[in-house]
């Protein structure tokens, strides 16, 4: 017997990189994630809405439409909504501290938890070196990476047909290849050495799509992953506690009805 997922509220989440504009987002499964966990804060830390890609070529379907209508509904009632532009929604740093239908448009703030620790929270593409000096350099990569993903989609729909569960080889790829190893930590290293530099307790960002709580150099780095690979949030609990939502696994545990794990392969 399928079982409904029982819903929470945070005193905050964060979550950044769905790339909204895309095939590659799994809208359906972050519609999800977000109509059974509300808080007090929500942080859009970049790259919500993929602006590159729909420079490119239009795609919105209604999980898309379900999901802004969603957050406004959501900043106009019990929840203050902050969102932090990214690399691929820079268009929105036109509107850096202004207001609109109840969001607020930011590109850095500083987060104080309920046990009174300070975070700065940015997107982090100001600390990658790539976009900063070889923004060409930076679209071919994002043209490799989309197709990547592609590549993903049809080794996944194989393993669906053969019964395995889904299985990231972006991630994989990522995850295993020495530069990109390299790199991730670098970043890591970077954001978490200007925090430390603000006297602030740690830091909250994305950008890199790589899910990660550490402490480096006494900066406790939070990464809130994407919604294109990892399906994680970053929450934060009453006590001001923070950690990793994996909504995957926990939606795969709960055997949710109105969505199936195949889906999870749709990535386009």
């Amino acid at each position: 017997m399928n079982r409904p997922p029982r819903a929470r509220k945070y005193r905050s989440i964060w979550i950044s990189d769905t790339h909204l504009g895309t095939k590659g987002c799994q809208a359906e499964l972050l519609l999800n994630f977000l109509q059974h966990n509300t808080s007090q804060q929500l942080y859009l830390v970049g790259d919500i809405v993929d602006g590159w890609a729909l420079k490119k070529r239009w795609y919105w379907d209604g999980f898309h439409d379900q999901i802004v209508h969603l957050i406004f509904e959501r900043a106009q009632r019990e929840t203050e909504v902050i969102y932090i532009s990214g690399n691929h929604d820079e268009f929105l740093r036109s509107f850096l501290h202004h207001q609109i239908s109840a969001i607020r448009f930011e590109d850095e703030v500083i987060h104080t938890t309920a046990d009174g620790r300070q975070f700065l929270v940015l997107h982090g593409d100001q600390f990658d070196g790539v976009m900063q000096f070889a923004r060409w350099l930076a679209k071919v990569g994002d043209w490799a990476y989309t197709h990547l993903l592609r590549i993903n989609t049809v080794y996944n729909k194989l393993r669906r047909a053969l019964g395995y569960p889904y299985w990231s080889v972006s991630a994989y790829l990522k995850h295993k290849t020495k530069s990109a190893v390299n790199f991730i930590s670098a970043f890591e290293e970077t954001v978490a050495k200007a925090a430390h530099s603000r006297g602030l307790q740690g830091v909250i960002c994305g950008h890199i799509h790589h899910a990660e709580t550490r402490m480096i150099h006494e900066v406790l780095y939070c990464n809130d992953g994407d919604w294109v690979e990892s399906f994680t949030a970053l929450v934060e609990e009453w006590d001001g506690s923070l950690r990793i939502v994996e909504w995957k696994e926990l939606y795969s545990e709960l055997e949710i009805e109105s969505l199936s794990l195949p889906n999870l392969a749709k990535v386009n």
